[in-house]
This record gives C-alpha cells, structure tokens and sequence, in this order.
C-alpha cells in the first residue's frame, strides 16, 4: 500500500529450520501470499538461518541457499519490494548479504560491514566485512545476471521513496552505514537483524532504534530472527520494530513460535518537512559524502490505503503517561509564570474569567503559583464583566470558581460601558456586526489593563493555542494582554487539562464547578446564541488539522483525504473544514505577529518570535 505520501512497511520473522533454505523460503511465499506492505523485510540470513555456524563452510548450504533465492523469484506474488538475509560467495569469500527483491529480479545486493566478533558472536569465522569489496565491485553476478552490489540508496521512479540498507550489527556501529545513507538521502533504513537476547537488552536495542530514527529524521523498519533459530548458544526472541522521526510506531512482543508480522504506515512527507526544518540534519548534508550508487525501483500508488492503526483524532491529548504527562504540562506553565511573576515584581494579577475554559484554566495556574510563592490568593484579582449577551450559566460558574478558590473578585457590569461606547462611534446598538462583537471584547481588555495599572499588576492573557492559529480573536482585545499563559496549549488540550486539575488538584466543590465548565458549550458570548464551534467548526477537527500542518507540513490535498479518513467526513465536509482553516490561518497571522510573551508547551509553537515566521501578508487564495 502506498498513496499521497504513506508508505505501508511490514517487518517479518519467519518460522524457519536452520539450514533449510528451501523451507524457509516457501515459508516467506506463504507470507508474502498474503501481506499487505509494499516493503517487506525478513531477518538477516533469513534464508538460510543465522545460526548454521560451521555450516556456513559447506558447499551444500550456499548450493541450497542459491537455489532457494531463485526459487523465491521464480514463485513470488507480492507486488512489492521483498528484503531478504543469505550467505554469498564473492571470490572464494563469504558475506552476509541482503538481496533487495522486486517481483521476479533482485535490484540490489548489500553486504554487512560491521561483523560482530565479540561475546557469543563469531561472524569473522565466516564471514568478510564489506567495506573492502565495495571499492572494487559495483556489481556482482547471480544466477548469470549482473546485480548491483555495494553502497546503494533505491530510490522509487516517482523520487518519493527512498531506503538504504544495514544489517544487524551496522546499526550499533558509533557511525552506522544508515546514518550516512540517512544523510545522502535515503528516507528510510531498513535492518535485517539476528539480535539474541538477553535481560536488559530489550530496551536498549528499542532506545538505540528510535534514537537513530530521531537522529537521522526519518524511518527506521527493524526485523531480527526468533525463537525458531538454534538454542545451542543463544535465544533469539523475534523483536521486531518500525519507528519514525523518534517515535515508536509499533513493535512484536517476544517469543512468538509462529511467523509474525508487524506493520508500520511510514509518513515520507513528514520525513521530507522535518529534513527541511531541521538546521543540523541540513548541515550534514555534502559533509560525508560517500561513493554510492543508486538503483531505482517502480511503485505504482495504490487505489485504496488502510492504515494499520487508527488515527489519533485528538493527538494533542495524551493517552499513556496521562497524570505524568498532566504533570509535566502543569510545571511547564506554572513555572512559566512563576518566573514572569518574580521578574516583574507586580503586586497583583489581574485575570478576565468568563466562566469559560481559557480562563478557567488561566485561573487555575494563577492561584497554584500563587500558592507556590506563598503570596495571599486575594493579589490575584478575578474580574467578570458580564455583557449583553451573557448566559446565567456561565456567569454563576465564574462566580462560583472565583469564590470558592479565595481570590479577590469583581464583578463589573459592562452593559452601560458597551452603550456609551456604541453611541460614541455612531453604533446602533442592534447589528451585530464585527464592530459590535470587537467592542465588547476590547472594553473588557481596557478595563483589564486600566485595572492592572491602578493596582500594580499585569493582566494574565486567557487566548489558546487553537484560538490563535484561528484568529479567532479580538484583534487589541483578548488578543492582547502582558503575558499569554494559554497561547501553547490546544483547545483539547486546555479542556484535558482542566479536567484533571479538577480530578486530581481540587476538592469537591471546586471539582463540581470545573466540570460543570467543561460541560458547557464553548462560546464568547458577544451575540445572540453565539456557540463558537458552529462558525469555525470543531476544536477536535481543527487541533487536528494544527496538528498535521505544524508538525508534518501537510497541504490541503492531503489534509482533505485525511479528514475523510479520520472523521468519516465527505469530501465537501472535509474541504469546507480545509478551506476554511487555511484561509483564516494565513489571513490572520497579523493577530499573532502582537501577540504578548508566552510559554512554549508542545512541540509547536505559534509564536512569531519562536516557531512561526510568516508575513502578514499571505494570500493563498486561489
């Protein structure tokens, strides 16, 4: 499977019998009859058995092995590339060896370079590292055919795909084959490993192959020997593992005593937006330039995709380490505003509190940092201005939260002040236009500040992260304030924070009222009936599609079939959401370009002094 920039990789561990390469290899066609990847990869030595030993010596385990490869191209069905482990002679020498399979003719051969010959590994009793033999030979023949050997990148005829190749030990090396392929454009490194195991190295084999995804910004298909190979000297448990750009897709359990598959859905757009954002891997290239060769394979995009694992619809959220990483949120924005408390020695905190989620949130913080610095809670003064279109019910919940956390509280009724002010600019008081919305939003900004300068204070910012990229905001109103607390978390993010403040920071009355919040529809309550969502479309729908523009670089295009994907959405939902994201995410960077200090919490960032360059300026309209 591949389509729009998803490649679907399987890495394999076959059952198989030591020394039986005609077994072996009709137990990978059984395989392949049914996979489902356009990349496959097996074991190193897979054809053969990694644990022959002395049997490596004999003529009729390589006869074998080579009639068992030809075998192999002879009946293979898979429409896919096929990676696979064998012993090969070169000139009365033995490698170890993967064979790169396209349909019915190898592509490519690689040799391992880094023999291990240490511990209970004896590689250099048979075999010969490849560094020497890839100077002299580009290519080698099987089976009367001339093959391509050596140092090689495959690259796809579309120029979308690209994977080079390590075996087993090549990976552990302090510089690995794959981080040099990695930086000479291969996307993808794929390994055929026979790594035995022992307590402890489980682990440490995971981290080693996350970190060399991490560092070489791209993908990383691991597939090692299991439980079938010999138990003479050593178990081989079949730890097979996918992981990209430092994240762990998917990985086998251990000790299966059948074959096993795992798949992996490979991101090459993303692999292509990290390489392109990332100063150090972009300064690495043309450093350690190596001869290689390129050898070029076709891979039609596929009609349908089905990804092996669902799609996270709200990849803001956390979903494992959940209190852990709660934790980790709540010191990231407390001691943010700890030390912005400390450095500019005001005397009180000013907080508009609506009786929404920002706020709320903004509030939380505040009092807990207060409570850290052992400074009284009655500093932070707690202002709601309630407006024409003000609800009972959230008005009663930003009282209620006010007083029930001790702070000082007012309570400011803004409806005369809104008023004056529409008769002031000629305004009658009924259309609900931008200027009526803004004015609302920007006098209770004025009476924020006006309220933080008499009192010595600064004026808490409430806007998130989801609000921001939107624009969804008053441009010198909730825009503005002296220190955004919000402006790095995600609307699904503010609301899971929320929650767990509530479950696990605040007693029952105070619980009650946050959950009580997170019930009620978002909304700035500045016309008639206003509900946010029905004007800018679902926060979980559009973290989503934050989520795939700041972190993977995605276009429209692609964004749309993802939508369908995910949200089971048509394809004039899923371009209403696109269009109108895109559109409002340029045309309102000027709001972002002013915006006030803020922390950064995730990943991303929107800040235009951080992580978010644009001019204001974009037109992406067509």
């Amino acid at each position: 499977m591949y389509k729009k920039g998803f490649i679907k990789v399987a890495s394999v561990t076959p059952k198989l019998k030591v020394g039986n390469p005609s077994y072996n290899v009709k137990e990978m066609l059984e395989i392949l009859k049914d996979i489902e990847s356009s990349i496959t990869v097996f074991p190193e030595l897979s054809v053969s058995a990694y644990t022959c030993n002395d049997l490596f010596f004999q003529d009729s385990l390589l006869s074998d092995t080579k009639e068992a490869i030809k075998y192999i191209l002879n009946h293979n069905t898979h429409e896919g590339l096929v990676i696979i482990g064998a012993p090969l002679e070169i000139d009365g020498a033995l490698y170890n060896t993967a064979f790169i399979i396209e349909k019915h003719k190898i592509i490519g051969i690689v040799p391992k370079f880094y023999l291990p010959n240490t511990g209970e590994f004896y590689e250099k009793r048979w075999f010969q590292s490849g560094f020497e033999i890839v100077k002299k030979k580009k290519m080698v023949e099987f089976d009367s055919k001339l093959i391509p050997f050596g140092n090689i990148i495959f690259k796809s005829n579309d120029e979308q795909i690209s994977f080079g190749i390590e075996i087993c030990e090549d990976m552990w090396a302090p510089i690995s084959p794959g981080n040099i392929l990695s930086i000479n454009g291969a996307k993808m490194i794929l390994n055929l490993s026979a790594s035995n195991e022992v307590l402890g190295k489980r682990e440490i084999r995971k981290r080693t192959i996350i970190e060399h995804s991490r560092r070489n910004e791209g993908a990383y298909v691991y597939s090692s020997a299991g439980v079938n190979e010999s138990t003479s000297e050593t178990v081989f448990s079949g730890h097979n593992i996918i992981t990209q750009n430092g994240i762990l897709i998917v990985e086998t359990e251990n000790f299966n005593q059948e074959s096993e598959v795992i798949y992996g859905d490979i991101d090459l757009k993303q692999v292509d937006f990290k390489r392109r954002t990332n100063a150090s891997y972009r300064d690495s290239l043309n450093r350690y330039q190596y001869d290689f060769q390129t050898v070029r394979f076709n891979l039609e995009e596929t009609q349908e995709y089905s990804f092996s694992k669902k799609f996270d619809s709200t990849p803001f959220v956390p979903k494992i380490n959940v209190l852990a990483d709660f934790e980790k949120i709540a010191a990231l924005q407390e001691n943010a505003l700890i030390k912005r408390i400390k450095h500019v020695r005001a005397d009180s905190l000013v907080i508009g509190v609506s009786g929404g989620l920002d706020s709320t949130l903004a509030l939380l913080i505040a009092i807990r940092c207060y409570d850290n610095l052992q400074i009284d809670r009655k500093k932070i003064i707690a202002v709601t201005m309630p407006g024409p279109h003000t609800s009972s019910i959230t008005k009663k919940n930003a009282l209620e939260l006010m007083d029930m956390l001790g702070v000082t509280l007012l309570d400011i009724d803004i409806n005369k002040h809104v008023k004056d002010h529409f008769d002031l600019i000629g305004h009658d008081g009924v259309t609900e236009d931008i200027a009526y919305e803004n004015t609302q939003a920007r006098i209770r900004t004025t009476i924020l500040m006006n309220i933080a300068n008499k009192e010595k204070g600064i004026v808490l910012g409430t806007g998130d992260l989801s609000e921001l990229a939107l624009g969804w905001c008053t441009y010198n109103g909730d825009q503005m304030s002296m220190y955004g607390i919000n402006a790095g978390i995600p609307k699904t993010l503010v609301k899971f924070m929320i929650y767990n403040y509530a479950i696990n920071k605040f007693s029952k009355g105070v619980k009650s009222t946050l959950l009580s919040i997170l019930d009620t529809p978002i909304t700035p309550e500045l016309t008639t009936n206003q509900k946010t969502e029905d004007a800018i479309g679902k926060y979980m729908v559009n973290d989503f599609i934050i989520h795939r523009v700041l972190r993977f670089g995605d276009d429209e295009t692609r964004i749309n079939w993802l939508l369908k994907l995910v949200f089971n959405f048509n394809d004039e939902e899923s371009k209403k959401y696109t269009n109108n994201f895109f559109h409002r995410f340029y045309s309102q960077q000027f709001k972002r370009q002013a915006l006030p200090d803020s922390p950064k919490i995730l990943d991303i960032s929107i800040s235009p002094r951080g992580d978010l360059r644009l001019p204001s300026d974009i037109d992406n309209r067509s």
